[in-house]
């Protein structure tokens, strides 16, 4: 397919950004990585309130369409405020909904914790940060993205395993208070970095209150490359979701260990660690749309396989090559947007497009669960998200033909 030019923004990129970067690898460990562990505290929450899967799956829906909703609020803020207020209320949201999910007693509780991390939490972080970084860089916006992505799969990794331990040392409320307790300091003296790139900053301060009044959610001819991004990732997060949040159980219904259940998700986000930064890498070497076909392509062809593979040495290596393809779905759907539109824009363009992420990233965990309540079974859920991941090829064949009866509208500085 074909791949997108990148406009030069600036002369060269400022030392800053890679700052920036460790800021969002940082912030997103922390975010998604809490999102990860649903699947390690599934059945230890089912086993105490008898619960069933798919309810206890939908906290991590709860958060996703939470986020999805107000990432959009925070989006279209943060084009016109400074990018810190966002981060700092991101980290003390994720941990408060840590505390809070210590202290659950009823269902309603559980889903309001999940509700704070997802609207005030990571929605706040991911639908601010990578508009953020993006405006950094001219020469290295691939890299640096992938970068600092790989956050996301890193605390994936290591959140889910360590909630794992801390489960098996303690209890599940213990697990989640110690994790509060960590992401308050740790997240707010992260945050406390966030600097807006010179461009945003010299903007805003020639924003007076009749421009802010006049300033629209209008994207000019960029808008056809958001709305069929918008279509394409509903349908690549529900593949990705399904299979990162019911791993864990899956494995561990099939005789392997809790502890050698989450390392096998260890290892999927550890490998996805390199597979966000070398899609990055990719994508300014080849273009973000033909590398964002390419990862999809790996992830529809390597979920189906999950509740078929026996050997624990099969397992360890398809969660390996999945955690490298989604990871690079997701590193180069980030680059396509914000090579799409202008810098202007850029946060709330890809609030839009974040938004319909998260309605797929809700709607894999729960279908994960109900199918399971259904079947007795995860072979359906997983080939659910097979046909999912087929759909979201599907639309970017669609959305390569739509460019071709254009003028190239990506190419924005």
């Amino acid at each position: 397919m074909g791949s997108m030019q990148i406009t030069a923004r600036g002369d060269k990129d400022d030392p800053y950004g890679w700052v920036m970067v460790f800021v969002g690898f940082s912030l997103m460990s922390m975010s998604f990585g809490g999102l990860g562990a649903v699947g390690v505290f599934l059945k230890p929450i089912a086993m105490e309130f008898g619960w069933s899967r798919g309810s206890i799956a939908l906290g991590y829906t709860t958060a996703a369409f939470s986020a999805a909703l107000f990432g959009i609020l925070w989006g279209f803020l943060a084009d016109r405020h400074p990018t810190r207020y966002f981060t700092v209320m991101g980290a003390i949201a994720i941990a408060v909904a840590m505390l809070l999910l210590s202290q659950t007693t009823a269902q309603w509780q559980y889903y309001l914790a999940y509700f704070v991390f997802g609207a005030f939490g990571h929605g706040a972080l991911a639908s601010t940060m990578w508009a953020n970084i993006g405006q950094w860089f001219t020469r290295n916006m691939g890299l640096a993205l992938g970068i600092g992505l790989a956050g996301g799969a890193f605390g994936q990794a290591v959140v889910p395993l360590s909630a794992r331990l801390l489960i098996s040392a303690y209890d599940w409320r213990t697990a989640f208070l110690i994790l509060g307790v960590v992401y308050l300091l740790l997240g707010l003296m992260i945050a406390a970095l966030t600097r807006d790139p010179p461009a945003k900053r010299a903007r805003l301060a020639a924003m007076d209150k009749a421009e802010m009044k006049s300033s629209s959610w209008h994207l000019g001819e960029a808008r056809h490359a958001v709305t069929w991004f918008s279509m394409a990732v509903i349908f690549c997060c529900t593949c990705m979701s399904l299979a990162v949040v019911h791993v864990v159980p899956m494995l561990s219904d099939r005789g392997f260990s809790p502890e050698i259940a989450a390392g096998a998700l260890a290892t999927l986000m550890l490998v996805g660690v390199l597979g966000r930064m070398g899609a990055g890498l990719i994508c300014d070497l080849i273009g973000p749309i033909r590398t964002y076909a390419l990862m999809s392509l790996g992830q529809t062809l390597l979920v189906i396989w999950f509740p078929h593979i026996e050997t624990l040495s099969g397992v360890y290596l398809l969660a390996g090559l999945f955690g490298f393809s989604f990871s690079g779905v997701m590193a180069s759907m980030v680059v396509c947007v914000n090579v799409a539109v202008p810098a202007g824009v850029a946060a709330r363009a890809w609030a839009i497009v974040s938004f319909f992420a998260w309605i797929g990233m809700g709607t894999g965990s729960y279908m994960g669960g109900l199918l399971f309540d259904l079947t007795g079974g995860y072979t359906w859920a997983y080939a659910f998200a097979a046909a999912m991941g087929a759909v979201n090829l599907v639309i970017l064949a669609l959305f390569y033909i739509s460019r071709g009866k254009r003028q190239p509208v990506l190419a924005v500085g």
